[in-house]
């Protein structure tokens, strides 16, 4: 059954191995880790100990596929334990009901699958009119932690070149506080 690891990467539209690639062509400075699949947050922190801790700045994230009645396609990335009111957060993006995004769906516009959605994820998803909001605490992390497209392998990454990504690909972070 095909996951969201490595071992299928080349049935990704882009590739980990090419997203990585294409970070260090464009000058983002980011180190690999290698670990088990990570599905959930509850995942996550079982290998958290590899990482800076959120006290050192590490920016540990959860990434959340979402549809609004309107088929807009909202990709947003919090703290890990921040608790994401859907409700709420429609009123603060001002479109109406908000519900998480299908399989399918999630791999039609950010070409990645379950467990491995992440901001890098919206170098499929500019082309996709997917907009991304990230959560504003997470500015003055000294790293952030996500996915290379793949949920076996972390990065970490600066938000400065995290920014240089999303430039480099057209779109921008969106900054809002929950």
């Amino acid at each position: 059954m095909i996951d969201g690891s490595s071992r299928f990467q080349e049935s990704l539209p882009i590739s980990s191995d090419a997203l990585l690639g294409f970070l260090k062509d464009i000058g983002v400075k980011f180190e690999l880790f290698n670990h088990e699949p990570l599905r959930t947050v509850v995942d996550s922190k079982k290998v958290e100990g590899i990482f800076l801790t959120s006290e050192q700045g590490g920016g540990h994230i959860k990434n959340l596929y979402l549809r609004d009645s309107k088929k807009r396609n909202i990709l947003v990335v919090a703290e890990q334990d921040c608790v994401v009111d859907l409700k709420g957060l429609s009123k603060n993006l001002n479109c109406k009901r908000l519900s998480f995004g299908s399989s399918e769906r999630l791999f039609q516009n950010l070409g990645v699958r379950p467990g491995a959605v992440s901001p890098l994820s919206m170098v499929n998803g500019v082309g996709n009119s997917v907009e991304m909001f990230v959560d504003s605490k997470l500015k003055h992390c000294k790293k952030l932690y996500a996915h290379p497209l793949v949920n076996d392998r972390t990065i970490s990454l600066s938000i400065s070149d995290l920014q240089k990504f999303m430039e480099s690909i057209g779109s921008k972070i969106n900054w809002i506080k929950f």
